[in-house]
């Protein structure tokens, strides 16, 4: 356990970083699993419209340090061709 003020510090500051990425990684997920639920449906415009709010989701994710950019990146580009795909 936390012995020092310091170390005492940092676990809280630990514990609400914590709380706080946890709930940006959700709101991200919901958002991609929005695009995906749309793209399983078949609706290309429901699709893309959940994808053009994905993307910034994605990338504030990166910029917040929850996701390497390139993580971001391919997740983009698999929905984006995959929604592209769609007749």
């Amino acid at each position: 356990m936390a012995n020092t003020p310091q170390s005492k510090k940092r676990a809280r500051q630990s514990a609400k970083r914590l709380q706080i990425n946890k709930a940006r990684r959700s709101r991200i997920r919901t958002h991609l699993r929005k695009v995906e639920e749309a793209i399983a449906s078949g609706d290309k415009d429901a699709a893309a419209t959940a994808l053009r709010n994905a993307q910034p989701e994605l990338m504030r994710g990166v910029t917040k340090g929850i996701f390497h950019k390139n993580t971001a990146s391919r997740k983009i580009s698999r929905l984006s061709a995959r929604v592209k795909s769609l007749g």
